[in-house]
């Protein structure tokens, strides 16, 4: 991932406008050399990379294992205060077209009522030659999720400074933090409706990433995508619109200050709401019934295309809901799943598998 990044151009940009931005890479909780060979990548570009006076690099190393905590060091501490533009981007993708972080920028830069910018993600498996009937069904559901519009994908996205630093991530957020900044983003902090052109796709902009494939890893990750919902859904009807306006306008700090004061609240409100709920799909609003609804916006041929993806999605839910349900009734909130992937690498690119993810 790293070196799918040094790849980028925008460095080039950044050297001509006589700027420069800071890579930041958090180690949270790893047990492996992780750090160490970071540190040696940074090092290597810092000295041979033709655009090296654009751009500075470290590691920071926590003890904290999650997401969230590292989401809100970057954001709140350790990012530059002058920066205009904030990078968020998990470890386990690769970049496509050398112009994808450029592009993002400047669909900020060009687009005044846009607070994310982001890439379109493909899986791993829309690049085999030969695809399986399963590489199909999970390929169909990438159509399906796409549907929808102002989709913002955590593994890579691009946001205004001033919107990041307005967002603190509750601590016990057990995962779906896209869904919940989605929701603050094009909401404008919960001022009005939706407005879907707060989060724009970047053209010539793309990652890769790589999918679950088996049926016990997807079921661990619906299992883990349901909790999250399920928080998010409690966050935003159950706690923020009962926020006063000045607390919503200073949100950042008033969800910190809640992290500070109560440490427990947000797993108080879950447990609260588990105990409303009766059956799990009452969880949180169209747990059951979203990807028949995003089938309904879809053309005649594609709903037909998608119609068994969305059908053995459903089935899926039916399993890991109760699941979730369980989990939840029990008190738990951290839920992560060991993925049960091989990784994507270089190997990609020249393997005749997959189409070169970087551009001559």
């Amino acid at each position: 991932m790293l070196e799918s990044i040094f790849r980028q151009s925008l460095f080039s940009e950044l050297s001509r406008r006589g700027l420069a931005c800071e890579i930041v890479c958090i180690t949270n909780g790893c047990t492996d050399r992780t750090q160490q060979i970071v540190n040696e990548v940074f090092a290597r570009q810092e000295r041979s990379h033709p655009f090296s006076n654009a751009f500075s690099a470290r590691v920071i190393d926590i003890r904290e294992r999650g997401k969230i905590p590292a989401w809100n060091l970057f954001v709140h501490w350790l990012s530059a205060r002058e920066t205009r533009f904030l990078f968020l981007m998990d470890a386990d993708i690769l970049i496509h077209d050398a112009e994808t972080l450029w592009n993002m920028v400047l669909k900020l830069e060009n687009s005044v009522e846009v607070s994310v910018a982001v890439d379109t993600p493909h899986k791993d498996l829309e690049f085999k030659r030969k695809k399986t009937l399963s590489d199909r069904f999970s390929l169909a559901a990438s159509r399906l999720t796409r549907s929808a519009s102002a989709q913002l994908c955590a593994q890579l996205y691009c946001i205004r400074s001033e919107v990041a630093r307005n967002i603190y991530l509750p601590k016990d957020l057990a995962a779906c933090d896209d869904g919940l900044i989605k929701t603050l983003v094009c909401t404008d902090f919960l001022a009005h409706a939706v407005w879907s052109m707060r989060i724009q796709t970047a053209h010539n902009a793309a990652h890769t990433f790589e999918a679950y494939t088996s049926l016990k890893s997807i079921l661990k990750n619906q299992k883990r995508q349901i909790i999250g919902q399920t928080m998010v859904h409690i966050l935003v009807d159950k706690f923020l619109k009962r926020l006063s306006p000045l607390e919503r306008a200073k949100l950042g700090q008033t969800l910190l200050k809640k992290d500070q004061d109560e440490p427990e609240w947000l797993k108080r409100l879950v447990s609260d709401h588990v105990r409303e709920c009766r059956h799990f799909w009452e969880l949180y609003p169209g747990l059951l019934t979203y990807r028949f609804r995003r089938l309904a916006e879809l053309s005649l041929p594609a709903r037909i295309a998608c119609f068994p993806a969305a059908l053995a999605g459903f089935l899926i839910a039916l399993i890991s809901g109760p699941a979730a349900f369980r989990f939840l009734k029990a008190g738990c909130t951290e839920y992560w799943p060991q993925p049960d992937r091989a990784g994507l690498s270089d190997r990609n690119l020249v393997s005749g598998e997959v189409r070169p993810l970087v551009s001559d």
